[in-house]
């Protein structure tokens, strides 16, 4: 019996790893934080001083011009220029400076949709990242009483252009919605706070009667002080109430929610009170942040922003919901006629209607 060795195993072809990003290949995406860091300070301090405003209406000025009017140290003057074109904001205009362009559209004019530049006081107040960090360790909350007036004003500047984009732009994408506006109906703004939404809803559907829910006293006072000022008090009608306890006498044809919806204390709740509140067929609208489900959204830009935006979130115990979020609170609560849609990276309408 003749027997045949076994032949020598063949060695594996060792597999080819991908080398992963040098070192030199990662330091930039940490010093283009730092450099995002200095620009938003610069916009900030610009915004605050007044120095941009000074060259949207006088472009050319130089730096000692500027200070001569602001009442500014010339120099100091000089090194905010030099690191506003730096960051983009401002171009060279001979030995001046300019605007570069539209930026006095996204960071003054805040009638504008594409406002942004109250964000940039957000970020920077003592509610988001400061009382974040002072209460890392015990993870104490708090609840809109408990943050300043000044903190309140700011909020509702950015919320502005929420409504700005929603009324009447996002609610005519909304099927059937745009007739019955027109026509005249029953609206109700739920966490309606300082009462910007409810004068752009009046004032956009002269026939409707408009209802503004809130449970802040504060956001209230200021509301009603916005609606008179308007001279629409005999139109809008305030409720205070937590979203959570609103029970409406009267049906309404539309109820809508600005980018508040996430910060139901229970949404669940909220969803069954809306559809009590509503006459059958009436439509329920939420206006939000489609925060992103995914790292790969995470890292954009506008998932970048809305992180930082959690900072004060948490703290009043909520987090920022991705859009889908809506559609499943929709379906749970026999909503139909669902639907949405994506207005900005940063703003995303979900709807529905009453059966």
């Amino acid at each position: 019996m003749t027997t045949t060795a076994p032949s020598p195993a063949t060695p594996a072809t060792p597999t080819a790893v991908a080398p992963g990003p040098s070192l030199a290949d990662t330091a930039p995406t940490v010093l283009s934080l730092i450099a995002g860091y200095v620009g938003h300070r610069t916009v900030a301090i610009g915004l605050r001083s007044g120095l941009l405003s000074r060259l949207a209406e006088h472009p050319g000025s130089t730096a000692d011009e500027l200070a001569g009017a602001l009442e500014l140290d010339p120099f100091y003057v000089s090194v905010w220029c030099r690191a506003a074109v730096g960051a983009g904001i401002l171009d060279r205009a001979g030995t001046g400076f300019r605007l570069a362009p539209h930026m006095a559209t996204l960071l003054l004019d805040s009638t504008s949709p594409a406002y942004v530049g109250g964000v940039f006081g957000v970020l920077e107040a003592h509610e988001v990242f400061g009382r974040f960090e002072q209460a890392f360790a015990s993870g104490e909350r708090m609840w809109w009483e408990d943050t300043s007036p000044a903190w309140i004003a700011a909020v509702s500047g950015t919320g502005t252009p929420f409504y700005t984009r929603l009324v009447p732009g996002g609610l005519d994408r909304v099927p059937g919605l745009a007739d019955a506006l027109a026509a005249g109906c029953r609206v109700v703004d739920t966490a309606c706070g300082a009462g910007a939404g409810l004068v752009r809803l009046a004032t956009t559907y002269p026939r409707c009667a408009v209802v503004g829910v809130d449970g802040d006293r504060h956001s209230l006072d200021l509301a009603r002080a916005r609606v008179d000022d308007a001279g629409l008090g005999g139109r809008v009608e305030l409720v205070h109430s937590a979203l959570e306890d609103m029970a409406l006498e009267t049906p309404a044809r539309v109820v809508v929610n600005n980018i508040s919806m996430h910060e139901c204390r229970d949404i669940d709740r909220v969803a069954e009170n809306v559809q009590a509140a509503l006459e059958p067929g009436g439509w329920f609208v939420i206006s939000d942040f489609p925060f992103p489900g995914t790292d790969e959204g995470l890292r954009t830009v506008p998932g970048r922003i809305m992180s930082g935006i959690q900072f004060f979130e948490a703290q009043i115990d909520d987090q920022l919901l991705p859009r889908a979020a809506y559609d499943e609170l929709l379906t749970r609560h026999g909503f139909t006629d669902l639907g949405s849609v994506q207005l900005t990276p940063m703003h995303a309408l979900t709807y529905g209607r009453r059966p």
